[in-house]
């Protein structure tokens, strides 16, 4: 059987602390893969409620994260593209 990476948030709860829990990953792909696992086990209906309602908080945290990358990453591309969003077409 494999182990599960994701531990509950009852087991982060009794786990030293030793970052913030508002700490947000370093890069957009592992905000990107927390935020699948959470979804994963929140779907899974096996979460009690003080820790589904713990799971949401962080995975909107996340989302918010991601959302901020992808604007910043846009308007980089905006800049690079002379200020003209130009058309994504298929292919490129």
């Amino acid at each position: 059987m494999r182990d599960n990476p994701v531990k509950t948030l009852s087991q982060i709860t009794m786990a030293p602390k030793t970052k913030p829990e508002t700490e947000l990953p370093a890069t957009y792909e592992a905000a990107v893969a927390e935020l699948e696992q959470w979804v994963g086990r929140m779907e899974g209906g096996d979460l009690p409620l003080d820790d589904l309602l713990q799971a949401y908080q962080r995975s909107a945290q996340l989302l918010e994260f991601c959302r901020s990358k992808l604007q910043a990453i846009e308007q980089q591309i905006q800049v690079l593209d002379e200020g003209v969003m130009k058309p994504w077409l298929e292919g490129n």
